[in-house]
This record gives structure tokens, C-alpha cells and sequence, in this order.
């Protein structure tokens, strides 16, 4: 039940990835990194409608990660690409290539291959306030890196740090994510009166200004691999570290786990290679 409603959100982002990197992408280059990105954005109907595609795959993450793991739940959104590559086709009025099919089984194959490796379980739900802030140090200073490294290089490296950035902010917005779902189960007002909601708001707003703002810095190809990958494996890290989430230790299970990994990310950069996902800008 988990896996199915982690697809359907995978569905819906594969859908807001469609529509709305073109739109970022033709942004006014001086609104990078500032909220008035934001604002130029929502007088697009097509990023709205992404926007609208991207809230609801949000609430079925919340509902796949009040019921799952981190380590499960987040690399099944890297399936997004598999609905992305056919609509982005439809739309283009083309059908997929050789190539475009070849990452599409590698994405699925090593994804198979590190869940049934790994054998996931749910692990706590959330953790303490130290361990917490422990996270945002580990986390904030690469994050405040690349952001700040981002300024100094050419387009097409700048797009990836900003994006390796948003992957990781994302990654901790889905575990605070999955801490707010455990929050509700004691009512609306626990969780109106718990910081974990607003750090969820600021987190998840801070990630969307700076995932714009690598689309728009360069070619979709040097961001949106570098997103689909590292939220994933930062999530993972996050599941097991901060939250105790299991994974099969055995060394044949450890290799399958990083063989696994890396065809999914291999699948992953030659699948944004497409030019349906603007590989070709």
C-alpha cells in the first residue's frame, strides 16, 4: 500500500517536472535566488498547474511517509521520471528513443534491485531536538556552500550545485514531513502548536527558490539528475541515521544496495538526457 500511493505522488511530480522547467527556465535571470522568482513564476499558468501537479504528490508523500520509511518512500519518487519521459513525449509529438527506454529499465532495474536489497523498515518517526539541529549542521553548511559556490562558477555548474542544494533541503523537508505526520495523530491542534509544521514550510519554501533558480541558471540536463539523485540518497542517509531506519548490512546485501544505487542514478542521468525533459536545451 505504501509503494502504490509513493507511485501515485511520484505520478503527480513526474507531471510538475513537465511543466514546469521550460517555465523556470525562460524566468528573469536577475530574480535568481530571491522570492520575486516566485512571484514572476505564478503568472504562468503552466508552472501554476505545475505547482498544482507538485501539492499533490506532496500530501500523498505525507500520507506514503506516515505510513513508511524514508528509505523506502523516497527513491519510489524517482519513478516520476518513468511518467515524465511518455507525457513529455506526447507532448512533443515523438516517440521515446532506444536510449531514452535504456534509462527508463535502469532507473527501474536498480531501483528493484537496492529495495529488495535493503528491506526497509519504518524506523522512528521522528527524533530529538538535538538530533535535529545536529542534522541542520551536518546538512546547512554543504547546502550554504553551494549556494554561496554557485555565484562564482559558469551556468551549467552553477545549475548543478544549486540543485545538489535543493536535492538535500528537499530530502530534510520529507523527513520533517514524515515527523509532522506523527505529530497529527494526536490532533490538529498538537500539531498546530509543534515547530515541526513551519520548519516544514520554511524548509519546502527555501528548496522550491532554489531548485527555480538552478533551472533557471542553466540547461535542465546539469540540474534535474543532480535533484532526482541526491534527494534520494540523502534521504536515505537521513532515514538511517536520524531515524533508525534498517537496511541489510550482510556484504552481498551492501553490494547489491550500491550496485542498485548507482544503475538507478546512471538511468537517471541518461533519462534527463531527453530532449521531451529539455536535455537538449
Amino acid at each position: 500500500m505504501v509503494a502504490a500511493i509513493a507511485l501515485a505522488a511520484s505520478l503527480c511530480y513526474g507531471i510538475a517536472i513537465v511543466l514546469q522547467h521550460g517555465t523556470a527556465a525562460r524566468a528573469d535571470p536577475a530574480a535568481s535566488l530571491r522570492l520575486r522568482l516566485i512571484g514572476d513564476l505564478v503568472r504562468r499558468p503552466l508552472w501554476v498547474l505545475g505547482i498544482a501537479a507538485n501539492l499533490a504528490g506532496y500530501g500523498l508523500r505525507f500520507l506514503a511517509l506516515s505510513r513508511g520509511s524514508l528509505v523506502l518512500v523516497q527513491p519510489l519518487l524517482v519513478c516520476g521520471l518513468l511518467f515524465a519521459l511518455p507525457l513529455g513525449a506526447a507532448l512533443a509529438g515523438r516517440p521515446l528513443q532506444a536510449r531514452e527506454w535504456a534509462g527508463a529499465c535502469a532507473i527501474v532495474v536498480g531501483l528493484a534491485a537496492f529495495l529488495v536489497a535493503a528491506g526497509p523498515d519504518k524506523g522512528r518517526e521522528t527524533a530529538s531536538l538535538a538530533a535535529w539541529a545536529g542534522l541542520a549542521l551536518v546538512l546547512g553548511l554543504p547546502v550554504a556552500g553551494l549556494v554561496a559556490g554557485s555565484r562564482r562558477v559558469t551556468a551549467g555548474r552553477a545549475a548543478s550545485m544549486l540543485a545538489a542544494a535543493a536535492g538535500a533541503l528537499f530530502a530534510v523537508a520529507a523527513a520533517l514531513t514524515k515527523a509532522a505526520a506523527s505529530e497529527l495523530r494526536d490532533g490538529i491542534g498538537h500539531l498546530v502548536a509543534s515547530p515541526v509544521p513551519y520548519a516544514v514550510v520554511a524548509v519546502g519554501l527555501l528548496g522550491m527558490v532554489v531548485i527555480q533558480s538552478a533551472f533557471q541558471a542553466g540547461p535542465l540536463i546539469a540540474s534535474l539528475p543532480v535533484l532526482i539523485v541526491v534527494e534520494p540518497l540523502a534521504s536515505i542517509g537521513i532515514g538511517r541515521a536520524l531515524l533508525g531506519e534498517h537496511l541489510a548490512s550482510s556484504a552481498v546485501a551492501v553490494a547489491v544496495e550500491v550496485v542498485g544505487l548507482a544503475l538507478m542514478s546512471v538511468g537517471v542521468v541518461v533519462a534527463c538526457a531527453s530532449p521531451v525533459l529539455g536535455g537538449a536545451q
